[in-house]
């Protein structure tokens, strides 16, 4: 009678064993999906940030009326939604001190 009970506990085992393992297996698949339509709405968005890039410097002149080249500045949002086209220079001096700031602040 024990070993009947041992062979059914470790039958039991394996079934549940054996759920969990197709359970898994199911919420990986699940999971790949998600990552795959998140992965596709990131890109969408990253597309549409850049033509809106594109759209706005096609749109900018400098003070002589001449296009703002978008390899030499950059577009600057400020925490209090300000907007700003900067040097591509002071943007990343600017990009440096924010991260300082942020690793003495942890």
């Amino acid at each position: 009678v024990a070993a009947q009970k041992c062979r059914k506990r470790k039958l039991n085992a394996i079934l549940n064993l054996e759920e969990d393992v197709c359970n898994l297996q199911t919420q990986k698949e699940s999971l790949k999906k998600e990552h795959s339509q998140c992965s596709k709405s990131i890109n969408q968005i990253k597309q549409k940030l850049n033509n809106l890039y594109h759209d706005i410097f096609s749109r900018l002149r400098d003070d002589q009326g001449r296009p703002v080249n978008p390899c030499q500045y950059v577009i600057h949002c400020s925490s209090n939604g300000s907007v700003f086209i900067v040097p591509k220079h002071s943007a990343k001096s600017e990009q440096k001190q924010d991260n300082r700031k942020e690793q003495k602040q942890k």
